[in-house]
């Protein structure tokens, strides 16, 4: 579904992603593993167009690298960004219907709604009144509304309790499940990684130190590029 080849992101003279070359497929989920710092946000906000990069990103059939961000959200791209970013003085609904600009639609699709059930309760409530647990539901619930092919998740677990990191996990699983998308979540947690991934990448300063089939995963070898 997304394949990229030679991927390089800079600030200014400084560059932070060194030609990375990696894909997800049909309904797989990726976890690209990394300390703060290593270039998974960048990344991410690249395959998304918010920052510029050269290399390709294919997504399907197309390349989309000079595309813009709204165009790679009607292709069927999706980005939950790392801290939520809902929009606070907006109701859950509104929140989750402004995803639906992609699509066309008027109403939420039901299966977002029974995926987080949650939502559906505090609907009209705003946003910005939820729990950080909550506003992560919200914010996945959000980009589902594009109708995706490809989720994006940065950092979906920042901030976020053990308990309902769990729940996190079960309902990605449940999403690609149900939705038949792929998934590809940035993560400094190898727990939760290691309940959703069907493979693994680690970054290490902009580089890909590793890859790793989901069932052959080295918790050791991938913790020593989690810790500082």
């Amino acid at each position: 579904m997304l394949h990229t080849r030679d991927i390089r992101v800079s600030y200014g003279m400084s560059e932070v992603i060194h030609g990375l070359s990696f894909g997800v497929g049909n309904n797989e989920t990726l976890a690209i593993m990394g300390r703060n710092g290593m270039g998974k946000t960048t990344l991410f906000k690249a395959l998304i167009g918010i920052l510029p990069a050269s290399g390709t990103i294919q997504f399907g059939t197309e390349e989309i690298i000079r595309r813009q961000p709204f165009e790679r959200v009607k292709r069927g791209l999706a980005y939950v960004p790392q801290g939520r970013l809902v929009f606070g003085t907006l109701s859950v609904e509104e929140n989750i219907s402004a995803g639906l600009e992609a699509t066309g639609r008027r109403s939420v699709p039901t299966d977002i709604y029974d995926l987080f059930p949650v939502l559906h309760d505090m609907r009209r409530r705003k946003a910005g009144n939820l729990s950080g647990g909550q506003q992560q539901q919200l914010a996945i619930a959000r980009a589902l509304a594009t109708d995706p092919k490809v989720l994006l998740l940065d950092e979906p677990t920042e901030g976020i309790q053990p308990s309902i990191i769990k729940d996190l996990a079960r309902t990605l699983n449940e999403i690609k499940r149900i939705r038949k998308i792929s998934i590809v979540v940035s993560e400094q947690v190898l727990s939760f990684a290691s309940d959703i991934a069907d493979r693994m990448i680690v970054l290490d300063k902009g580089h890909i130190a590793f890859e790793t089939a989901g069932d052959e995963i080295d918790a050791a070898r991938i913790s020593r590029h989690l810790t500082v």
